[in-house]
């Protein structure tokens, strides 16, 4: 075992946040349980959901917490804990009462990003897309989105709060990842959470062929554009990326469409889709249509149809409808300002 301060240990549907005391090099060491909160962690199966919400973030978060324990002069260490013996090799999923789910589904003037689409979409089209894939409402941060991660039996697994800009439909990231998880807001005692695919309550009564993109955002806006096919999300490059969360897509035809930069590790993860799925193909369409500005940024499908395009698509637009330009430019040696 590695000598970090904090050691991750997987436990087939839970991730438990170990801390490994050495004494005199290898001569004795322990494990201990600290009590951080259960959405403190991160799952290192080399297909699991990715998630990763390091100890340094929760005190920065939580900064009363290390307030808490200089006042008392105690060290983190002396925090109680219990002997990290006997874990379970697989745990039951914990589930979340749907009254919750339908408290949330309101209050939509406090949330950005319902006003963005509202915007973009118009009321009428935001409400269908919001009843459809169940979006709801949280009070923190003064307003944010909740997507509810709702499995095919109907099952509530979690819900994933996010805060984003009213404005341009961005996610607020500065001066910290405004993300947080329905059971710890909810403070729900001994949760065990198992993800599950974004939308995946969509399949239940539905044959449609599957299109499965990394954001929860950007299933529902594509859910908008091209409405033939059932938009899920893994919820990150990782995400739910997993065996067992992808069986609910055993004998489907399955298109995966990855953010710009993500091509390549989705290719490599589609092979554990091949045994499930009736058909899968992993569309590169993004890489081969993008400029290196935008794959910078890790634009994904929806930021296409959604915003404008870079000031070089649009030079290369103007040149396709009259080729007459591209002579201009090489004759006057023009470049094109970014």
């Amino acid at each position: 075992m590695s000598e970090y301060r904090f050691h991750l240990q997987n436990t087939c549907t839970e991730v438990r946040l170990l801390v490994r005391t050495v004494v005199k090099a290898d001569v004795l060491s322990s494990i201990l349980m600290i009590s951080f909160p259960d959405n403190v962690g991160k799952c290192d199966h080399e297909n699991s959901c990715g998630y990763h919400y390091t100890p340094k973030e929760y005190f920065k978060d939580n900064p009363d917490v290390l307030e808490m324990n200089e006042k008392s002069g105690k060290s983190l260490l002396s925090a109680p804990y219990k002997p990290a013996y006997n874990i379970p090799a697989c745990i039951i999923p914990s589930y979340i009462s749907s009254s919750y789910v339908l408290r949330s589904l309101s209050h939509y003037s406090i949330n950005p990003l319902y006003q963005y689409f509202c915007h973009v979409f118009g009321e009428n089209e935001t409400s269908r897309l919001f009843e459809m894939y169940r979006i709801g409402t949280s009070s923190k941060w003064g307003g944010a989105t909740v997507f509810w991660q709702i499995d095919i039996n109907g099952q509530v697994r979690t819900g994933k709060v996010m805060c984003y800009n009213a404005e341009t439909g961005h996610r607020v990231k500065e001066p910290q990842a405004f993300v947080s998880w329905a059971h710890s807001e909810l403070k729900l005692q001994d949760f065990h959470l198992k993800q599950c695919l974004y939308g995946e309550h969509l399949l239940k009564n539905s044959s449609s062929p599957v299109m499965l993109v990394e954001s929860e955002k950007t299933a529902v806006v594509m859910s908008h554009f091209i409405p033939d096919y059932i938009w899920l999300a893994t919820g990150g490059k990782n995400g739910c990326f997993n065996s067992e969360a992808m069986q609910v897509l055993k004998g489907r035809e399955v298109t995966l469409i990855p953010d710009l930069g993500a091509t390549e590790q989705w290719k490599e993860k589609s092979a554990l889709l091949s045994g499930i799925c009736k058909r899968v193909v992993v569309s590169n369409v993004l890489e081969c249509t993008s400029d290196e500005e935008q794959r910078s940024q890790g634009l994904d499908i929806a930021d296409f149809f959604l915003y404008s395009p870079s000031k070089r698509q649009i030079l290369h637009q103007m040149i396709q409808r009259n080729p007459a330009l591209q002579l201009l430019i090489d004759e006057l040696d023009l470049e094109l300002i970014e």
